[in-house]
């Protein structure tokens, strides 16, 4: 199994301007990981997602780390635009041209917020299904032609619960499309990771790996760091191992799928992003020698 990281991890220092999107990729590989992922640009002044992606590519070729998967924003029900699906499909459709010049093999875009405030009329995921089952197979068609898996991601509140993953990838039935499995984000949903990990495994095509503090919602507000979960509870992103998601039973559950793909950390935490992430890759290469025997 090769342990990736996304570029997410490293949110903290390239938005306070410790670090640019373009030297997260040396320092990935001298922290010992095996591939990469990115999370969107952060775009250099003048430069435009078209002629980054190129520069980002070489740069990870010359690193000898792959880029695996490339996560953008997206939204069926509120189109950017205000264009409708075929809209959303269209805007897409550029992002799945920089995933393939990126070389990577994946791109995971979001599926929606849910319904706009104040809209009328029935506003549960029933409802929502078959407009977001068909602006996710509309681009995934289109971005088999162009060698790259889409897949939504269990995020967002709204499409998190692992129920509602797989009633839209099997609405959506398109051997291109599956599901990019959070450990952690479960808990947004206030699901337990271990059995929604099962639930999704035969829809994998990536994992991340992800920990969270957690506090119930009868507790007091734990203030700056935290962020509720749909019931209320209280989740703080944690380096891996330091946190309540049970990874270790995750990955037994991905083994016993017969899953050996990516696994992707995606650091949340407060801690010095550098420390927190090598931490959590020392833990999770020897929870995955612990469940894999590697």
């Amino acid at each position: 199994m090769r342990i990736g990281v996304s570029s997410y991890s490293f949110s903290q220092l390239v938005h306070g301007g410790a670090m640019t999107q373009l030297d997260i990729i040396p320092k990935a590989k001298e922290m010992g990981f095996d591939v990469i992922e990115f999370a969107g640009f952060q775009l250099p002044e003048g430069e435009t997602a078209e002629s980054f992606a190129p520069r980002v590519r070489a740069a990870c070729d010359e690193a000898g780390l792959p880029i695996m998967n490339y996560t953008i924003g997206a939204d069926f029900l509120n189109p950017p635009g205000g264009d409708g699906v075929a809209g959303e499909v269209e805007r897409l459709k550029d992002e799945v041209l920089i995933a393939e010049a990126l070389g990577a093999p994946g791109m995971r875009h979001d599926a929606t917020r849910g319904f706009p405030a104040g809209k009328a009329g029935a506003k549960d995921f029933a409802t929502a299904l078959p407009m977001l089952a068909e602006g996710c197979r509309a681009l995934a068609e289109f971005a088999a032609d162009h060698g790259v898996r889409t897949m939504i991601e269990n995020h967002g509140y709204f499409c998190q619960d692992s129920e509602r993953v797989e009633r839209l990838i099997s609405a959506v039935d398109h051997p291109n499309f599956g599901a990019l499995i959070d450990m952690g984000n479960f808990l947004c949903a206030d699901e337990d990771p271990g059995q929604a990990v099962g639930r999704l495994m035969p829809y994998a095509f990536h994992v991340h790996a992800k920990d969270f503090h957690v506090k119930p919602g009868t507790a007091s507000d734990p203030g700056t760091g935290w962020f509720p979960t749909r019931a209320g509870n209280y989740l703080r992103g944690a380096v891996i191992g330091h946190g309540e998601v049970p990874i270790v039973q995750c990955l037994r559950v991905m083994k016993a799928a017969g899953y050996d793909g990516v696994l992707s950390i995606e650091f949340e935490g407060i801690e010095d992003p550098i420390k927190g992430i090598g931490i959590g890759l020392e833990n999770l290469r020897r929870y995955v020698s612990q469940v894999y025997g590697t």
